[in-house]
């Protein structure tokens, strides 16, 4: 049997210009595919054999023999015929091809209409890009023997939109399934499809989310969400994705569930009531140049509803904020206009209504070697408290999703609101020095105007405020490179280490209002890193006091040759703040370190860790370790340590909060062609329990694949949640992206956008 030349011989062989020439200059070019290539030339026809590739601007036709005529254009084709005409490929034995018109003629053929493999016989057509055929078999299962596949008595292919099929019947295996008359499918990634996740939960009894999905006329698409919980009731809704052109894109989500039991999983929530629902609106548009205009609004009837139907938007944002905003940029200047509203009263918001800021970015001062920056904002702000009692959600410090804290004692503070203009102006005058110091100072000042505060119990008259600020920062950057360094046990060739000081100081005298003195819109929260020292980076207008401090900053870097360029072998960071005045405070802040390490291309390790010299204990610790030697299998290990009831976050939260000692690991193994397993733990040593245990096992079903789900999570105080789930992906149309089920587990069992075409929150 004849091989079969892959078609990357098309891109890859070199190509060998044929002695004899067509008679024309004009296109198609001609070209030898290997030595042995020949022509011949009979009147106005050339003949070519033993590989010949025939090209224009537009198209390209290689095979083994071929037959060109000048005068038609026409290109007869034979043996292992490739076409590529603008982007398609088209194959198969015998082809006719137009390099004028474009049209294609062939016996039989084959093509890829991604997703798609259509396959069939008399082919004709493509001066207007759609093609006709009849016999025609399309799948997406590009097999030999599809699994399942529909078979047409007649095609019509208008490439990279549709495919119409004419008396047409899908075959599972050589069994007939179903008929149809007439059978039309966009191409593309997303056809119109059904979506069906059967499970069982502790909490929601045996249940089956479905979801179609539809994809309209370019302009509109969606899904729509059937789900049924045995012991919650039902639910529904629509995801709608609009897509405007020049007015930009647009999703609109609505979802409406009749819960039976809100508070099946008894935490201590609120009266959530049966009639519970979620909306939200998407829309970005960019009208001109540089000028970005959004609007997002979320709402929802109570402040679990996202936990309970949405766990993976829930993990990613617990309070998803509304509001609108358009941005400008010119050279030199951004404008910025932000209206936020406050669409649900049981979390904390500060309405902007509105805030316009302007700021200038670092400029040269005419020929001089200063540089200037500006940042200067008006609008009206309230700072308003939820209605009900304080929720606190701690998931951005555990990976339960069930870890939630409410605050049942203690009324809410009052609403407060009030007019606020500021204006920044700073220069700074970057210098090197010796070649290789460099040394930047900066000199800046703040006003700010409050006007009357309104609220019930905070009062307070207008009144000025005005900041000075200056500092200095110092670095430089050495670098030395180890020709002779070599170690194949930590894949070493060859070593360049970079070496970065740096210290920062800055020192702003006390305001003329202490942050007491003035209303808290723009706050300062707490942070499990440095907060920045230098102006604009600190942006918390409202929490402005007196700042005399040095940043120590140390980095280095130890890079090597490793395929396919150069890796960071260590990358690692420390630094720490020297308070000057410290007062009653230790003059040391904590001491912070962050290390890559990666002694091999598939060994990763990682380390972010908080040092409280003061007290001489660790804050924080986040340890993690990734190993990927082979697509075979992969393992994830990680620790993370935060102290049990920082001082920190007891101001924040007002009562305290539990530390965290979590460890947790990852392992997937891929056992064969057909089978894979995924399992993840998380165990917290801080009470002595698994917090959440997932397992997964894999099957793959050649054009489908299938995934049956374990889930238990636990936590102290809660019910155990146990959670099995089924679900199915054709490969053509997947249904999740790559490592989703470890990344973002929540998304595998709760309701959602299966479709998820935009993903704007």
């Amino acid at each position: 049997m004849k091989e079969r030349r892959p078609l990357s011989a098309v891109f890859l062989l070199p190509v060998l210009a044929f002695v004899c020439q067509a008679q024309q200059s004009a296109p198609p070019v001609i070209h030898g595919l290997n030595p042995n290539s020949g022509c011949q030339s009979i009147g106005n026809t050339n003949y070519f054999s033993n590989g010949v590739l025939v090209s224009n601007e537009t198209a390209m036709v290689t095979s083994d023999r071929a037959a060109e005529n000048d005068l038609t254009g026409d290109v007869v084709a034979e043996g292992d015929v490739t076409i590529l005409d603008h982007g398609h490929i088209w194959r198969g034995t015998n082809f006719v091809y137009n390099f004028k018109t474009g049209d294609v003629r062939a016996n039989t053929f084959k093509s890829l209409q991604a997703p798609f493999t259509l396959s069939g016989a008399h082919l004709a057509g493509g001066s207007n890009n759609v093609y006709t055929a009849t016999n025609a078999i399309i799948t997406t299962d590009d097999y030999a023997r599809p699994g399942y596949r529909i078979r047409a008595r007649r095609i019509t292919i208008a490439v990279g939109q549709y495919f119409e099929a004419h008396q047409a019947t899908l075959y599972w295996g050589k069994v007939p399934v179903f008929y149809f008359p007439y059978y039309k499918r966009t191409l593309g990634a997303h056809p119109n499809n059904w979506e069906f996740e059967p499970g069982y939960r502790s909490t929601f009894g045996p249940y089956l989310l479905s979801a179609y999905n539809w994809y309209g006329n370019g302009m509109l698409d969606g899904t729509l969400h059937f789900d049924a919980r045995e012991e919650r009731g039902v639910a529904t809704g629509p995801d709608l994705i609009f897509h405007l052109g020049n007015w930009g894109e647009a999703a609109f989500r609505y979802y409406y569930a009749n819960d039976q039991k809100p508070n099946a999983d008894g935490l201590n929530a609120p009266d959530l009531g049966e009639n519970r629902q979620r909306a939200s609106f998407y829309y970005e548009v960019h009208p001109a140049s540089n000028l970005t205009a959004k609007v997002v609004a979320s709402y929802q009837s109570d402040p679990v509803m996202l936990r309970d139907f949405f766990e993976s938007e829930y993990v990613t944002n617990v309070e998803p904020a509304s509001f609108a905003e358009a941005s400008q940029l010119w050279p030199n200047y951004t404008l910025n206009v932000m209206v936020q509203p406050r669409l649900v009263d049981f979390f904390e918001t500060v309405e902007r209504l509105p805030d316009v800021k302007l700021s200038g970015l670092r400029q040269e001062v005419g020929q001089t070697p200063v540089y200037y920056e500006s940042e200067s904002s008006v609008g009206w702000f309230k700072r308003a408290f939820s209605s009900t009692n304080s929720l606190y959600f701690l998931t951005n410090y555990t990976f339960n999703p069930n870890s939630m804290y409410f605050r049942t004692t203690n009324a809410p503070p009052s609403d407060y609101s009030a007019g606020r203009v500021d204006t920044f102006h700073q220069f700074t005058l970057p210098e090197t020095f010796f070649g290789w110091l460099n040394v930047t100072p900066n000199v800046g000042g703040r006003l700010t105007y409050y006007s009357d505060v309104e609220g019930p119990q905070i009062q307070t008259n207008q009144q000025l405020r005005a900041v000075f600020n200056t500092g200095v920062d110092v670095s430089f950057k050495a670098s030395q490179v180890y020709r002779d360094a070599e170690s194949s046990f930590l894949d070493v060739h060859e070593l360049r280490h970079i070496i970065e000081p740096e210290i920062d100081y800055a020192y702003v005298p006390a305001p003329t209002r202490s942050p007491s003195q003035v209303p808290q819109f723009d706050y300062q929260s707490p942070s499990l890193r440095l907060l920045p020292i230098e102006f604009p980076d600190y942006n918390d207008v409202d929490s402005i006091g007196g700042m005399n401090v040095v940043r120590f900053m140390l980095r280095n870097k130890l890079q090597t040759k490793r395929d396919p360029g150069v890796q960071d072998l260590v990358n690692w960071a420390l630094y720490t703040d020297w308070n000057l005045d410290p007062g009653t405070n230790h003059p040391f802040g904590d001491f912070y370190s962050d290390l890559d390490f990666r002694p091999r291309s598939w060994l990763t390790f990682v380390s972010s860790t908080r040092y409280d010299m003061v007290s001489n204990r660790w804050r924080e610790a986040v340890e993690s370790m990734v190993v990927q030697p082979s697509t075979a299998w992969s393992l994830a290990l990680s620790y993370r340590y935060l102290i049990n009831n920082d001082p920190e976050f007891q101001t924040y939260a007002g009562e305290d909060v539990p530390g965290h000692n979590l460890i947790t690991a990852s392992l997937y193994y891929r056992m064969n062609e057909n089978w894979g397993a995924h399992i993840a733990e998380q165990y917290e040593a801080q009470y002595g329990g698994l917090q959440q245990q997932v397992y997964s096992i894999y099957r793959d079903l050649r054009s489908w694949t299938a995934a049956l789900m374990f889930r238990i999570t636990e936590g102290p105080g809660q019910p155990t949640d146990f959670t099995v789930a089924l679900t199915f992906s054709l490969k053509a149309f997947p249904r999740y992206g790559m490592g989703s089920d470890s990344n973002r587990p929540g998304s595998l069992f709760s309701s959602g956008n299966l479709m998820d075409p935009v993903d704007p929150y």
